[in-house]
């Protein structure tokens, strides 16, 4: 069982133009997790950072990820979050050892962040749901690699199931009540 308190949320190239690219997870529910995430994350005080790839026009961040109270949008330069020294620094200053992690790409900026975030002594947990890929082989590589260098691949409805264990109290009844928007097929309101 995870602590809220241990815990903080990066959220990777969730942009414009990018989430669409998925090969593996539809954009649809890429947004829809995002969204969820961002709602648990306001619920539980857990810290987010958000980082972006240099585009044109700037980062673009979609909706659902930009709604994080808060939090900073770091432009990178590479493809792994974690070279970033800004994004870096605002990780660890969060000083919470473990890290919710997603993304697109899966196999670039989520792979090389979750594995420099494990070389450098936290607990990840890519969140596979709101994560997309090139194509559903690449994408299973790369979460093998994650989970082999000790890192946790899963949904971000089990974080939040990991995250919050009664559905009766007040934070609770809004984490089951977020949880059942999940459930609705893609392109329904929730």
């Amino acid at each position: 069982m995870l602590e809220s308190t241990t815990v903080q949320v990066h959220i990777a190239d969730l942009q414009e133009g990018i989430v669409d690219l998925s090969a593996t997870t539809a954009p649809a529910v890429i947004r829809r997790s995002a969204g969820f995430l961002v709602d648990l994350a306001r619920l539980l005080d857990i810290p987010v950072t958000l980082s972006a790839a240099p585009r044109p026009g700037g980062p673009a961040v979609v909706a659902e990820a930009a709604a994080a109270p808060d939090a900073p949008v770091f432009v990178r330069t590479g493809p792994c979050a974690w070279d970033d020294v800004p994004t870096r620094q605002a990780i660890a200053a969060c000083r919470r050892p473990h890290l919710a992690l997603c993304g697109v790409t899966s196999e670039m900026v989520v792979l090389h962040t979750a594995l420099d975030a494990l070389a450098a002594g936290y607990e990840v947990t890519v969140l596979l749901d709101a994560c997309g890929g090139l194509s559903a082989r690449t994408e299973q590589a790369a979460f093998r690699q994650v989970e082999a260098a000790g890192g946790r691949v899963t949904a971000v409805a089990s974080f939040a199931a990991d995250l919050v264990r009664d559905f009766t109290t007040p934070v609770g009844r809004e984490v089951i009540t977020a949880l059942h928007g999940l459930l609705q097929p893609v392109g329904s309101a929730a």
